[in-house]
């Protein structure tokens, strides 16, 4: 066997350069080359190596195949404590040895006599892991399992066999675990499990409603649960994306602003928004009828129990929207009712929609629709989103498993409260009265509140309709109805009692004396009680009773009224400058336009761009960007105004300069502005 020597000093002996392999004294023709296995080559193989430099021959003479590493190999034992007799096994215990009865062993056993305890898997309680990420899967079957085949053969496989949890907007990762746990029966076999995804509320396409519509009763009544219709199929505004976090008032000068100084309170806002969204709430088509030009059906009933007390027909609202103007309605349907007299509609009707108050909702529309199944009386309303009536508001419902529902009071109504309830009211009971109407159904449930504080009366002229041809009492008997009704609301407010409990009114508007003032006492105990002998009771009598409370409220009105104006004045300021901003980024940084390849560069709109540069990317000294809202505002504002004022605008390479006027400014925008409309309106020059 030749020997190969080598120079310690070879230059070829460097860091990453293959070393010879060394011969030894045993036969090497069997050992794969070291060379190989690191490097994937010997440059030795031909000049002296007698090392093994083929992969596919086996290490052993007798041809068997080499050993790989095993990791359920068991934890090293010396000899010595070893058995010599028992050979190490693989180790077979599972996770769920954890919770197995204690080892015993059978001398002990058979000492006492006893037993042996055997081993109870079904004893076994279900393994819950601890910190369990969503991104890993859990596997139904063993890849050489009869189940995986069975998968495979399905075109799925084990891996994607997994639990998801189930979508919506907040997740247990743990839900779908039960039903890992169960065996997987005959029917199971072969069928992973759905792969649902996650609900996201901020992506477009939102899923369709998990919700199926029930049957209420006779009639296909069509009622979705609660939890169906509460994730909406429209993308929720982002509200927190608007929030401001400015600094502290204390931490400002008196003649300092902040930047929500210049927008409307976040509260109004936030109010606004939350009103458009649940406008847009809409339900699949097939999940409600549409009656005639009527359509997008959403219930508006927080409860799907049918109550008939108040109309003496079971009665749902839905808003809609009317396919002829697209404004959104307030749909209320009377179950089960079959009109006999067109002319209750129209006469009823044609009175109630001339009733203009603002504390009365108006009505539109009454009609007739077969769509739900049945014969239903429709009317529709105004629509006023997120609005609750007085019970919602004032009562809070709770149901116990004995006694059935009980209701809760939030607290104790202020008077000042009430006196704003009682105004409010006789506003729209003195305009009713006055067109020689009657309310008639003046009850907690349908008087809704629409605003913090502002009432209106949602359910007029439906009892009109409905008892047209059985009502023979006087206009004058009603109207004298609706002021006892009317005490009877405020005492239930007062007193903290539902409309069913108010047994004695008398009684109960005596009890008001130590929590209320005289005159909001004798005010309520003059409706409820019956008119003195010779003296009329109407609307005009009460109203000479409170009038001082009136001018109050008429005051509180036109403060509410100012202030609403000076919020919707600084909305204004902002409008003008959204169209202004619109109008520059049309213009600047445009590309091809009016057949030049560079119009947003040059004439112009090249010192639009410079007016852009000198509102928005203005840095300070240290080369800090600049962001005060004042200076940008600031300057939209002269800029739409057009005033005479100098400034100077300079090239971003400081090699032009500009001394121009805001008024110049305006005119260089709009000369910009109407060749990109002229260009829209009659196409490039030379164009077909």
């Amino acid at each position: 066997m030749a020997t190969v020597r080598f120079d310690p000093n070879d230059p070829r002996r460097q860091l990453g350069s293959p070393a010879p392999a060394r011969p030894k004294s045993r036969d090497t023709k069997d050992t794969l080359c070291r060379n190989i296995a690191i490097y994937g080559h010997c440059r030795y193989a031909d000049t002296g190596c007698t090392f093994n430099h083929d992969r596919n021959k086996t290490s052993s003479s007798d041809g068997a195949p080499k050993k790989t590493f095993n990791a359920d190999t068991p934890a090293f034992t010396p000899a010595s404590q070893q058995p010599p007799q028992q050979p190490a096994k693989k180790s077979t215990f599972s996770s769920q040895a954890v919770t197995a009865a204690p080892f015993t062993p059978r001398t002990a056993s058979q000492k006492n006599g006893a037993e042996p305890t055997k081993f109870n898997p079904a004893a076994i309680k279900e393994f819950t892991p601890q910190n369990y990420d969503l991104a890993n899967t859990v596997r139904l079957a063993k890849p050489s399992s009869p189940t995986h085949r069975r998968l495979l053969t399905t075109g799925q496989s084990a891996g994607n066999a997994v639990a998801q949890p189930p979508s919506g907007f907040h997740n247990d990762p743990f839900t779908s675990m039960n039903s890992l746990a169960q065996p997987l029966s005959s029917s199971h076999i072969g069928q992973a499990l759905p792969n649902t995804a996650q609900y996201n509320p901020y992506v477009g396409n939102a899923p369709a409603l998990a919700a199926t519509p029930t049957m209420a009763g006779p009639g296909a009544v069509y009622y979705p649960t609660h939890t169906g219709y509460a994730v909406g199929l429209v993308q929720p505004p982002l509200y927190h994306l608007y929030t401001p976090h400015d600094a502290h008032r204390q931490d400002l000068q008196p003649w300092q602003r902040a930047t929500y100084d210049f927008f409307m309170p976040d509260q109004l806002r936030e109010e606004l928004q939350k009103k458009m969204f649940a406008t847009q709430q809409v339900l699949p088509s097939s999940t409600l009828p549409a009656p005639e030009h009527w359509h997008s059906l959403f219930p508006l009933d927080t409860s799907n129990r049918k109550n008939a007390s108040a109309f003496g027909y079971a009665s749902w609202m839905y808003k809609a929207m009317n396919s002829r103007n697209g404004r959104h309605y307030a749909l209320r349907r009377l179950e089960g009712f079959r009109l006999t007299n067109e002319k209750a509609i129209l006469d009823a009707s044609r009175e109630w929609k001339k009733i203009k108050n603002a504390n009365v909702v108006t009505l539109h529309e009454v009609f007739t629709t077969r769509e739900f199944g049945d014969s239903s009386l429709m009317f529709a309303y105004d629509y006023y989103p997120l609005s609750k009536t007085l019970h919602e508001l004032h009562f809070q419902q709770s149901f116990h498993r004995n006694t059935g529902n009980q209701f809760q009071r939030h607290g104790a109504v202020a008077e000042s409260t009430l006196w704003g309830y009682i105004c409010q009211i006789t506003n729209a009971l003195k305009t009713i009265h006055a067109a020689n109407l009657a309310a008639r159904c003046l009850e907690l449930t349908k008087i809704i509140v629409t605003d913090k504080g502002r009432l209106r009366l949602a359910a007029c002229c439906i009892l009109d309709v409905v008892h047209f041809e059985t009502n023979n009492r006087p206009v004058s008997e009603l109207q004298e109805e609706d002021l006892v009704k009317f005490g009877k609301v405020i005492l239930c407010l007062a007193n903290g009692t539902p409309s069913v409990h108010l047994v004695n009114s008398q009684m109960a508007a005596e009890s008001l004396s130590p929590r209320y003032s005289k005159d909001l006492k004798d005010a309520v105990g003059w409706l409820v009680s019956p008119p003195p002998p010779g003296e009329d009771k109407n609307i005009d009598g009460f109203i000479r009773r409170i009038g001082a409370q009136m001018t109050h409220m008429f005051d509180m009105a036109l403060l509410d009224n100012d202030e609403k104006v000076w919020h919707l004045a600084r909305e204004l300021e902002n409008g003008r400058i959204a169209r202004i901003l619109m109008k520059m980024a049309t213009v600047t940084e445009r590309g091809e336009a009016c057949n030049q390849p560079n119009w947003s560069e040059t004439g112009d709109r090249y010192t639009v761009k410079l007016f852009r540069d000198y509102v928005f990317h203005q840095v300070d000294a240290d080369g800090k960007p600049r962001l005060s809202m004042g200076h940008m505002l600031m300057c939209l504002n002269k800029l739409d105004a057009g005033i005479d004022e100098q400034f100077c605008l300079t090239s971003r390479d400081n090699e032009t300069t500009f001394v121009v006027t805001y008024r110049e400014m305006r005119q260089m925008l709009e000369r910009s502005f109407n060749e990109l409309v002229k260009q829209s309106k009659h196409g490039a020059a030379g164009s077909a």
